[in-house]
C-alpha cells in the first residue's frame, strides 16, 4: 500500500474542545491551521486518555468512523489527490479504504489544509 493514501486520525483540543485531525501520515498535524480550520483561536494536542475515552479506541487506532461519540473533524484537502485513500478501522493494523467524499459523508467532516510535511 503507498503510504501517500494513508491518513492518520489525531486528535486535537480546538479552544478547549475534543475534535479530529485526518491527516497523511507521512506528515504531521499543523495546528495553527487546524485551529483555522475549526475556528478557534488556538489548538494543542489531545490527552491520549481523553482522545481513547471519547472515541472508545486506543491510540494508534483510533478511527474517524463510528467511535463512541461523534467527534468534529477535519480531514486534510489533500486527501482529494487520490481516488481512495485509507484510515484506521478501530484497531491498530487495520485499514478501510474509502473515497474522501465518502469519509466526508460519514464523518460530517470539513476539509481544509492541516497536514504538513515532516
Amino acid at each position: 500500500m503507498n503510504p501517500v493514501v494513508v491518513f492518520k486520525t489525531l486528535c486535537f483540543l480546538a479552544d478547549g474542545s475534543l475534535t479530529m485531525g485526518i491527516v497523511p501520515v507521512s506528515g504531521s498535524l499543523d495546528l495553527k491551521a487546524a485551529a483555522r480550520a475549526v475556528g478557534a483561536k488556538k489548538a494543542s494536542m489531545a490527552d491520549p486518555a481523553a482522545a481513547e475515552r471519547a472515541t472508545g479506541y486506543v491510540v494508534g487506532g483510533i478511527s474517524p468512523l463510528g467511535g463512541r461519540k461523534r467527534l468534529r473533524a477535519v480531514l486534510d484537502t489533500s486527501a482529494f489527490d487520490h481516488d481512495t485513500i485509507y484510515v484506521s478501522g478501530g484497531r491498530r493494523g487495520l485499514d478501510v479504504s474509502l473515497s474522501p467524499a465518502d469519509l466526508v459523508h460519514l464523518t460530517g467532516a470539513t476539509t481544509a489544509p492541516i497536514g504538513k510535511a515532516s
